[in-house]
């Protein structure tokens, strides 16, 4: 579905990603994993057009490259940012009303479906956003990408700061993304959640992959561990 092959991302003068390949498959997680400054937000700016790059990257066959951040959205690809973004003046619904394309639900997910999924923005759906807790807000961040129906879900560090509760129905949430044959692109660095929920695992470092398997084979392979992952 998400083909990235030979992929190169500058801030600047900077060179970031160098020379970066991995695919995600239909329905698939994969996880995205590496120290801070590895250069795993970049790889998923880079994706939906936020930062200068060149290379390979397509989605269900169609070149990424050179497309704007709102045709790639339009593409089905939905990027839930590290920052989350919500509209603090704005109702819980009212966020949730933005993150649709057009004006009527894709037919995927509904308002019923979110509420759903963490009923505790049922119960804060009249409240401003900007007085939610942090773990409210990246529930509210994460159901709004939804609301738009994408197909593959980029995800950064939805779990950052978050108490071991949150964490949990986090979990869920993208198990749930997955019954519904929904693809995301994980990026974490609790190794915890994602060895328990990926399919594949990604080790990143200097801004290139340098390990691609499955989080058991992560597991067993203590050098990669060690060099690129652990502190």
């Amino acid at each position: 579905m998400l083909h990235i092959q030979d992929l190169h991302a500058y801030y600047g003068k900077s060179h970031v990603l160098q020379g970066v390949n991995f695919t995600v498959g239909q329905g698939e997680i994969v996880a995205l994993l590496g120290r801070n400054g590895s250069g795993r937000s970049t790889t998923a700016k880079a994706i939906m057009g936020l930062v200068q790059c060149e290379g390979q990257m397509s989605f269900k066959g169609q070149s990424l490259l050179r497309r704007k951040p709102f045709d790639i959205a339009h593409m089905g690809l939905g990027y839930v940012p590290e920052n989350r973004d919500i509209f603090p003046k704005l109702t819980v619904h009212q966020n949730l009303l933005l993150g649709l394309k057009g004006d009527k639900p894709t037919g995927r997910w509904n308002f019923e479906d979110m509420y759903n999924l963490f009923p505790r923005l049922r119960e804060r759906q009249h409240t401003e956003a900007g007085v939610l807790s942090g773990g409210e807000q990246q529930m509210l961040t994460l159901c709004r990408t939804l609301m738009g129906g994408p197909d593959l879900v980029i995800i950064d560090e939805p779990t950052e700061g978050l108490a071991p509760k949150i964490v949990a129905l986090v979990g869920d949430f993208l198990r749930e993304l997955r019954n519904r044959g929904i693809s995301v692109l994980l990026i974490e660095q609790k190794l915890t959640i994602a060895m328990n929920i990926s399919d594949r695992a990604l080790v990143m470092g200097h801004g290139s992959i340098v390990f691609d398997g499955t989080p058991a084979a992560l597991r067993e392979n203590a050098s990669v561990r060690q060099e690129w992952l652990e502190v």
